[in-house]
């Protein structure tokens, strides 16, 4: 709902700020004070483009900023959130401005976004119909959205055929994709053979390459290990200093002091440790000297373990960085190749799961269009017999629902709304026959019957709809938009004095000029201000005690009708 509008500079507004109430907002004034600027002013606010001619003259910038309120409107709030703008506070902040230069800034609840977003969130905010509008209800989701929150079950019936028509999409997906892909499957199926063949014939091992490369870092070192081994092997057992080896040394200083015991035991226990690694040391020399005796170069093993080596990298290369890696790739290969073999299977599961998708789907796709066939009929009596009510009685509103061949996000109906204003004159599509007028009419009655029933959005804007009308169908347009506005927020501004008197908030716009500029002013009209108002509206500027005794009157009637409206809802 739309609590405040505030304009700084916007044409004849200098500085105004408007608080709007729930329920009827009627706005009045003399012919050329404002109100139409106003309008346009909202218009700002729901993504309509401004000009830098709308400028107040002599100012270099205008401001428009508008508070809605988000209670009861998830809609909004979900796009809000979509959008990543803030809804905490439970209110939504619209500020645009633009400069002399043409510079401009939209901000939603503190976030700069786009004209594109703000128009998208407009036409969640306020439904706007104008004279020369094409009202929303000529779009073919809009009359969808306008039988099915009429219907009672329809809702849930709608619920259930879209996730069974997801299902159905999901499917259609995997068979298009398994069916794309078969374009190059010969290709590919060339490709995973010679792939799966050069692994299998590698005949790979687990770990195989590291035990590889540690045989040809021996072989490749065999010259360097043999020195090595026969240096150790010399110190060991002879050769080194004194020409005494580490064995040879140990066993004769045990021998020594073995000697030196049968006088004194004290080093008994230094005999005992180095008798130990006298023996242990004489073991590892044993496996050094057999090592170096078994330490022989054979270039043709070399070359072999170097040469398995290479088509290991080769493999490595190509198919991963380990030889997992590569059993692991081969392993996916002969997936994809029983995939691909069992194509003509997997097709068939895949067309037979589309089909009960789309048999499923079909099915509440049936039952979708007897509840929406069921809703446009009551729907269309109840807006026909306000047409009637509102001078058009002959006019004839029909919602055709008529199966489709082809089921989509709505079900499988084609959807048009059909209308003729005169007798003798078969129903029509309606962009085609109806007038501005008719329109406005049509819009009135059908947000007559459905204001608190569907989810539009929460506020509506009425622009001179009582153009052309007076007398009886005056009454009858006022007493319809009071109705609406018993589920609705409705602003609406008016020339005609039985529609301001439904008001439950009544806006008076005047201009005045002071020094040599011309500013309009809003403010909300007293009790008595507004008997004075709506008795000007009916007899002009002659207002008479009568006039105000008829005054007084049409708005005691208007607040007996609107509380038996909001009475029964």
């Amino acid at each position: 709902m739309l609590n405040t509008l505030t304009v700084w500079n916007f044409a004849l507004l200098e500085h105004i700020q408007i608080e709007f109430d729930k329920g009827l907002n009627i706005l009045t004034g003399e012919t050329g004070a404002g109100k139409s600027i106003l309008i346009d002013a909202l218009g700002a606010m729901l993504g309509n483009r401004l000009s830098t001619e709308l400028i107040r003259h002599g100012r270099e910038w205008l401001r428009v900023e508008a508070v809605f309120s988000l209670e009861d409107q998830p809609n909004v709030v979900a796009f809000l959130e979509e959008n990543a703008i803030d809804t905490a506070e439970n209110e939504l902040i619209i500020t645009r401005q633009i400069t002399s230069s043409g510079r401009g800034s939209i901000l939603i609840n503190g976030c700069h976004t786009t004209l594109a977003v703000l128009k998208n969130l407009g036409g969640l905010l306020v439904d706007v119909h104008g004279q020369n509008e094409n009202l929303s209800l000529l779009k073919q989701e809009n009359q969808f959205q306008l039988v099915d929150g009429y219907g009672r079950e329809l809702g849930s019936a709608l619920a259930e055929y879209r996730e069974l028509y997801k299902a159905l999409k999901e499917a259609e997906g995997k068979l298009s994709e398994k069916e794309n892909a078969s374009r190059d499957y010969e290709q590919r199926l060339d490709m995973l053979r010679w792939q799966i063949q050069e692994i299998e014939a590698a005949q790979l091992q687990e770990n195989e390459d590291e035990e590889l490369q540690r045989q040809i870092n021996k072989l490749s070192n065999a010259e360097k290990i043999s020195r090595y081994a026969g240096e150790a092997c010399g110190l060991l057992y002879g050769g080194g200093n004194n020409g005494i080896g580490v064995v040879s040394g140990l066993e004769e200083a045990v021998e020594s002091l073995k000697a030196l015991s049968r006088f004194d035991d004290a080093l008994e226990e230094v005999i005992r440790v180095l008798g130990e690694a006298a023996i242990q040391v004489k073991e590892a020399g044993y496996e050094v000297r057999d090592y170096a005796e078994s330490m022989e170069f054979d270039p043709r093993l070399l070359d072999r373990l170097q040469s398995r080596m290479d088509v290991i990298d080769k493999l490595r290369r190509k198919y991963g960085a380990t030889i997992g890696d590569i059993l692991a790739y081969y392993d996916k290969c002969q997936q994809e190749l029983a995939d691909i073999e069992n194509y003509d299977e997997d097709i068939a599961r895949l067309q037979e799961a589309v089909n009960g998708a789309r048999e499923a789907a079909r099915k509440a796709a049936g039952r979708v269009t007897e509840l929406r066939r069921a809703a446009a009929g009551d729907l269309s009596d109840a807006i026909e017999g306000h047409l009637t009510a509102l001078g058009m009685p002959d006019a004839r509103f029909v919602i055709d629902v008529q199966p489709s061949e082809s089921l989509g996000a709505s079900g499988g109906d084609r959807l048009e709304i059909l209308f003729s204003a005169n007798p003798g004159q078969e129903p029509k599509p309606i962009q085609k026959v109806a007038s501005g007028g008719e329109l406005s009419r049509i819009a009135l009655a059908i947000k007559t019957v459905t204001a608190s029933r569907d989810t539009s959005p929460a506020s509506m804007v009425f622009d001179e709809i009582d153009t052309g009308i007076g007398g009886k169908t005056a009454q009858m347009v006022a007493e319809r938009i009071a109705m609406a506005a018993a589920g609705k927020q409705v602003l609406c501004i008016t020339h005609l004095p039985q529609i301001a008197c439904m008001a439950d908030n009544h806006l008076y716009i005047s201009k005045h000029v002071a020094d040599n500029q011309t500013s309009t002013e809003v403010r909300s009209l007293s009790e008595g201000e507004r008997i004075n108002e709506i008795a000007r509206m009916a007899s002009g500027a002659n207002v008479s005690s009568a006039s105000l005794d008829n005054a007084r009157e049409m708005i005691a009637y208007a607040k007996i009708k609107k509380e038996g409206y909001r009475k029964h809802g």
